[in-house]
């Protein structure tokens, strides 16, 4: 993707946030609930689902929209970056550079369909979040880290009801990638009963979908989850 000169100075400003909020590293941040939002078109009902989790203890906040609507996914955006910046969570756009920027989003994650992660990065500057997803294959992730990825992402960990086609990763993935001393978060098909396992096996963050928003109870649900990340130190792997 070529980066237009008249985009320099936004590009220059991204992810910066207000002079208060650069005194901290938010890349230190990626660890334990990543919620991820699923596809809803009500702003109040979307709003109201991520504040739930929020409250639950989530922090880390995606959106993820393959809505062609860029004026819904703008002002859902801004809505939701609000929020997690009243809870202190980090918000990052799934796939979408231009609105990452427009909306000065924590971050952006990117998977192998999007542009480049140095792409990004040039765009970006040093102190946004990138999100890489290695789907099942560590080479990927080693990639992506050298091109300079913040996180790196493994999935599917469990059959994905959002997406049944997924590759599937084994839990061993993430022993092995710890040499990549980067963050690492799971994503496909977690839940309360099975998140356990994917904490034994080395993640950092669990990144959720139906696991919160499509639970009778997404505040609770989210408190389940975070409670994991809240014990003294991770079983270990039998």
């Amino acid at each position: 993707m070529a980066i237009a000169p008249a985009w320099d100075n936004i590009f220059r400003t991204a992810c910066s946030g207000p002079a208060k909020r650069k005194k901290m590293n938010k890349k230190n941040k990626i660890r334990g609930l990543y919620a991820i939002t699923p596809e809803i078109a009500d702003d109040n009902l979307l709003v109201e689902q991520v504040r739930q989790v929020l409250l639950g203890g989530a922090g880390m906040v995606q959106y993820r929209s393959k809505s062609s609507d860029n004026a819904m996914k703008y002002r859902q955006g801004k809505q939701l970056q609000q929020l997690c910046r009243e809870h202190d969570a980090l918000f990052i756009i799934n796939d979408d550079l231009d609105l990452t920027i427009k909306l000065n989003a924590d971050g952006v994650h990117l998977g192998q369909e999007d542009m480049t992660i140095r792409q990004a990065r040039v765009a970006l500057g040093p102190r946004c979040i990138i999100g890489a997803s290695c789907y099942n294959n560590l080479e990927t992730a080693r990639l992506a880290q050298q091109a300079g990825a913040d996180y790196l992402a493994f999935g599917a960990v469990f059959p994905s009801g959002s997406k049944p086609r997924a590759v599937h990763a084994p839990l061993d993935l993430f022993a092995a990638a710890r040499v990549l001393e980067r963050p690492l978060v799971a994503i496909g098909g977690i839940h309360a009963d099975n998140a356990h396992t994917v904490l034994q096996a080395g993640a950092d963050a669990v990144a959720v979908i139906q696991g919160l928003f499509g639970t009778p109870d997404p505040r609770q649900a989210a408190k389940t989850l975070a409670a994991l990340f809240q014990l003294p130190s991770r079983p270990a792997i039998n």
